[in-house]
């Protein structure tokens, strides 16, 4: 079977749609609805049930939904199989979104060089809704994110909790004069903030962490960031903890295929996991 047809169906379960599914596969409408009637026609069920609102499944297209994933993760491993680098017994690809490379991802990667030498590593950095998708179609083997999405055939573990303080380049200033720029670290934070803050008035709007923290230290003002990307800055008194202001947690989880090598996952994953511990006990 083209595997192609088993990742358009799992990206329409996911959307919920043909056109959004069409969307993420930068393909036209009509090529997603012509891979699963040509899926529907090699399984002689249909799949799904089209309305207003967009696709739910059938009782046929339940169950394909349990073996799909498994098809797509496959098919990607004998890939990276048959690409691994001689004198080496595996592939592994890592990856994280954005904001987790540095030190985190880095740590992690020197770690299994050192480690786990007969291991070859692919390295990918993404935003959230891709990463999460390439895990689940098989193309990354374990990630690193803040707030995953589930999928199916996808294991979430929460790997350490870090938190959100608010930091500022001008200890001396509070309230309004604090030039706030609102990062925007997801519908959890922007609940729990817009309680604390009802009458705040950013001056600047951003949705990356590491951006809105270049700009503060270039620009000078305030905002929240991960405790881990301050601390340097701290120390060196460059940025300033406001020590009145409420504190956010941030959970970071690993996410992974059910369907992994465990015997090439689970050192990874302990090493992982040692790194985290040491960098929450420092």
């Amino acid at each position: 079977m083209d595997i192609e047809l088993a990742r358009t169906f799992l990206e329409i379960v996911s959307t919920g749609s043909f056109i959004r599914a069409s969307e993420r596969l930068n393909v036209a409408q009509t090529t997603v609805s012509a891979r699963i009637r040509l899926l529907e026609q090699k399984l002689g069920r249909p799949l799904f049930i089209r309305n207003k609102s967009g696709a739910s499944l059938t009782s046929a297209g339940e169950q394909f939904l349990r073996h799909a994933p498994a098809l797509v993760q496959l098919w990607q491993r004998i890939r990276y199989q048959v690409a691994v680098p001689p004198g080496h017994r595996a592939m592994l690809t890592v990856g994280s979104e954005v904001s987790l490379w540095q030190p985190l991802l880095l740590d992690w990667v020197l770690w299994m060089r050192q480690s786990l030498r007969d291991v070859a590593l692919r390295v990918h950095v993404d935003v959230p809704q891709d990463l999460i998708s390439q895990v689940a179609g098989g193309l990354v083997d374990v990630a690193i994110m803040y707030a995953p999405q589930y999928r199916p055939g996808l294991k979430i573990d929460l790997l350490m909790e870090e938190e959100l303080v608010l930091a500022t380049t001008d200890p001396a200033a509070s309230g309004n004069d604090l030039d706030y720029v609102h990062v925007d670290w997801g519908a959890d934070f922007m609940l729990h903030h817009g309680v604390s803050f009802p009458d705040a008035t950013p001056v600047l709007f951003a949705n990356l962490g590491p951006l809105a923290l270049s700009y503060v230290l270039s620009a000078g003002g305030s905002g929240y960031f991960r405790m881990q990307a301050v601390q340097q800055h701290v120390a060196a008194g460059r940025l300033h903890l406001v020590s009145s202001a409420p504190r956010f947690s941030y959970p970071v989880y690993v996410v992974y295929s059910a369907n992994t090598d465990e015997g090439v996952l689970a050192p990874a994953l302990a090493g992982l996991r040692t790194l985290t511990t040491v960098k929450e006990n420092s």
